[in-house]
């Protein structure tokens, strides 16, 4: 594009900006746009703005459409003169339209408008500006050339502009008003480090990840990728669907459809567990099509707990950041499309946006009830996506407080019962006197079946959830209850079965001949003899067959999220108690030798019990050397007897 397409050189205008429109243009191409991709989605976007524009002004007067051409952006690279076109058949712009449109930025480069857009936490009262779009593609290109006609109108006008002192303003040549017959053009000179939007692939890349779904058919001018020279005569192929398949009535889609666009949308191979296609009517107008994988994505447990879900205003690709649903919903995967929302200049403020926050409260609630309908009409399907993502919606009973009894209802247990478990059926069967839920955390669900604190509820027959994936040491740190019964630890604080009764009544009751042990000398003699290693030592209630068990205090953390802390160096140091079995045979020699006087029999026998529950809580002891030759001691003791 040179002076050739505008009348004569001394036609145009020059309008200069304002001081502060250079560093405005600074701003908003190092600050608001972290992309270069993005001027392109910019550009298109508004040339699909242009279509719909003439689209709705067309209803009332036929003839601005009389040539019947069909509405449509096409995207024409020129290696030979480094310049990408973007044109538009749409409404276009007449001369004061161009001056008023593309000069916005420029007579709102104030110094007050850039202290907004430094200050404004959300930039939603800033997104009204048009032409904050447009501008971004100086950040590819160091001059644009943009040649319009405003629809029903036999003029057409050349803005030009370097993004520095101003822009030019003049009646289009003949040649160039016979190539804009209605809508715009825009040609940009590209800089030397933007070429690559002069590749095909290029183009065809940024287009299917941000405007595939633009309603109008964006097309390439054709390109012998062979050879790499441009045609004499190029053609066109669309490389966009040109269809927002969310926008559509479920009633014209089939499964292979929805099964399609999730592995579009998401890049995924695998089929969707659920689909959710609905569309939002009222305060605020959105159509929703979100799918749940029936596998884990590889970063699925990525630090940032980044969501998935992408959004569109009117079918304009914004971001996959915007936080449409909470951290414990990321594997969710699809597409939120708002009517309503403006285009924003920084996608990082969508974030703050009130309509987005109503967005993803409804849309959250509206996942969490099609689980539960899942959940009710296909247990299997609901139980492959808890497989997959029960962790991850754990993550929402410690995090979100309204939906907490929801998740709780929708959790699956592995228990001492059964697998899939829920809270319902846990308190349905409930013992006769049992007031409490009880649990269990631990490393895997094989290993807490053989630990020593499920004893006592196993001989009353009590069922306990086996919780056993990392999240679970911290949901549980919650005082929570289900059905008006409250969780209960059986690691933490004192645990009493006394009005459940044993399944086997006579397994508790002392022989005839049974010497009774001094519970409390016992105990005084334990409790010196570990010192600093435990904060207290008591008579347990939870076993029946091993000797001790170690668990955290009424008021500390459970053992199982200390120990996730301390190995992050962030435990807080809490001592464990020792229970004690009284009725068991180690329990009773340290009796006996306390009885006798033998010290060094009461500080290994003491030890001992302590370093093997902390063997059985899947620990190290403290000092292997210290346990393997104090455990040396005692069968060569117990051998020479």
């Amino acid at each position: 594009m040179t002076d050739a397409d505008v009348k004569t050189p001394e036609a145009a205008e020059t309008h200069s900006f304002q001081a502060e429109v250079a560093e405005l243009l600074r701003l908003m191409v190092h600050s608001v746009y972290s992309e270069t991709d993005v001027f392109l989605r910019e550009l298109i976007s508004n040339g699909s703005d242009a279509c719909d524009r003439l689209r709705y002004e067309a209803i009332a007067r036929p003839e601005l459409t009389a040539d019947g051409a069909p509405l449509a952006i096409r995207i024409a690279p020129d290696k030979a003169a480094s310049s990408l076109t973007i044109v538009d058949n749409g409404i276009g712009m007449d001369r004061q339209e161009l001056i008023d449109n593309l000069g916005t930025v420029a007579r709102s480069g104030t110094r007050a408008f850039m202290n907004k857009l430094q200050e404004s936490k959300d930039g939603s009262s800033l997104i009204g500006q048009f032409g904050v779009g447009f501008y971004a593609a100086f950040m590819v290109a160091d001059r644009i050339v943009v040649t319009s006609r405003r629809a029903g109108s036999t003029e057409a006008w050349v803005w030009t502009s370097t993004g520095g002192a101003g822009f030019e303003i003049a009646p289009a040549s003949e040649d160039a008003a016979k190539r804009v017959t209605r809508g715009t053009e825009i040609v940009l000179h590209l800089k030397d480090d933007a070429k690559k939007y002069l590749e095909a692939y290029e183009i065809r890349r940024v287009v299917s990840t941000y405007s595939d779904h633009i309603l109008f058919p964006i097309e390439l001018a054709g390109i012998d990728e062979e050879n790499n020279e441009e045609k004499k005569e190029p053609k066109t192929e669309q490389i966009n669907s040109a269809s927002a398949l969310w926008q559509r009535s479920k009633s014209e889609l089939k499964g292979e459809d929805y099964a399609k666009a999730y592995q579009t949308i998401a890049h995924a191979f695998d089929e969707p567990a659920m689909t959710l296609h609905y569309r939002a009517e009222g305060r605020y107008s959105y159509a929703v099509l979100l799918f749940a994988p029936s596998q884990r994505p590889f970063d699925l447990f990525d630090p940032s707990r980044k969501g998935h879900v992408k959004l569109y205003v009117r079918r304009v690709y914004i971001t996959d950041d915007a936080d449409l649903l909470p951290s414990y919903l990321r594997f969710i995967r699809g597409v939120v499309d708002s009517e309503d929302l403006p285009l924003n200049i920084s996608r990082e403020m969508l974030q703050n946006n009130p309509q987005v926050v109503a967005i993803r409260k409804a849309i959250s609630g509206r996942v969490l009830s099609e689980l539960e309908g899942l959940a009710e009409k296909d247990t299997e399907k609901f139980c492959e996506i808890w497989d997959a993502f029960g962790p991850v919606l754990k993550e929402g009973i410690y995090e979100d407080f309204e939906k907490r009894d929801q998740l709780l209802a929708l959790a699956r247990f592995d228990t001492t019962t059964g697998k899939a478990r829920t809270l319902k059926q846990y308190v349905a069967d409930l013992k006769e006197n049992q007031t409490e839920i009880y649990y269990l955390v631990g490393e895997s669900a094989e290993r807490l079946k053989s630990n020593p604190k499920l004893e006592a509820a196993r001989a009353r027959g009590i069922e306990v959830l086996l919780l056993s994936d990392p999240v679970d040491a911290f949901w549980t740190s919650s005082q929570l209850d289900f059905g008006g019964k409250p969780l209960k630890s059986l690691s933490k604080g004192d645990v009493d079965f006394s009005l459940v009764a044993p399944l086997d009544d006579k397994k508790d009751e002392p022989k005839a001949d049974e010497e009774k042990t001094d519970e409390a000398s016992v105990i005084a003699a334990v409790k010196l003899a570990l010192g600093e290693r435990v904060s207290d030592v008591r008579a347990s209630q939870r076993l029946a067959d091993s000797p001790a068990c170690l668990v955290a205090s009424k008021s500390g953390p459970d053992l199982e999220i200390e120990r996730l802390l301390s190995r992050q160096s962030r435990g807080v140091g809490a001592k464990p108690v020792l229970e004690l079995n009284m009725k068991h045979a180690l329990v009773k020699a340290i009796g006996g030798a306390q009885k006798e006087s033998h010290e060094a029999d009461v500080n290994d026998l003491s030890a001992l019990l302590f370093e093997q529950a902390q063997i059985l809580d899947g620990e190290v002891p403290d000092d292997p050397a210290a346990f393997a030759a104090r455990m040396n001691r005692l069968v060569v003791r117990g051998l020479n007897a």
